[in-house]
């Protein structure tokens, strides 16, 4: 069986050496440098000693991201006048609710439409009230004014007295 001519077997520890050489050179090519500390990804969580604390890739309550969110974003303001213009009834009372309402809100500012001149009139006395109100709604400084629009006029450009043409600006002949 032994073969005169035949090779000797090559040592354990040089297929291993080779084998590991070949491993090096494919991981160059990767662009991977062996033998050198890990570089860690700047995304990654840094890790704590024993690895037994609650850490960013743990399950979290959706409340506590949103919120981390709103306030990476610069949302918190919006968001909260707007869960005051969804709860206008309970923040300014039903006589009030029922003859105005919010319309916008921009840049601090919130502007509130009346049914009638008499309710603006009104609303336009309780200014102080209401932003006392929303100041302990949702927090000093977010709502530094309100603005009281009366109702908006009829339109005449539909219905029985609406004109064909440029109507009211005309001034031919």
């Amino acid at each position: 069986m032994d073969d005169p001519d035949a090779a000797p077997p090559t040592p354990p520890a040089e297929v291993a050496r080779a084998a590991l050489n070949r491993a090096r050179a494919a991981a160059r090519a990767r662009g991977l440098r062996p033998g050198s500390p890990a570089r860690r990804s700047p995304l990654a969580e840094p890790r704590t000693g024993s690895g037994s604390g609650p850490g960013a890739r743990d399950p979290q309550l959706l409340s506590d991201v949103l919120g981390r969110l709103l306030r990476e974003k610069g949302w918190t303001a919006d968001v909260s006048v707007g869960g005051v213009i969804g709860r206008w009834r309970e923040v300014v009372g039903d006589q009030v609710a029922d003859h105005c309402a919010p319309e916008t809100f921009e840049d601090k500012v919130l502007v509130v439409r009346a049914d009638s001149t008499a309710w603006a009139t009104q609303v336009r006395l309780l200014v102080p009230t209401l932003l006392r109100r929303l100041a302990e709604e949702v927090g000093e400084g977010v709502v530094d004014e309100v603005k009281v629009l009366g109702p908006a006029g009829p339109s005449f450009r539909r219905g029985p007295r609406s004109v064909r043409g440029q109507g009211p600006r005309d001034t031919w002949g």
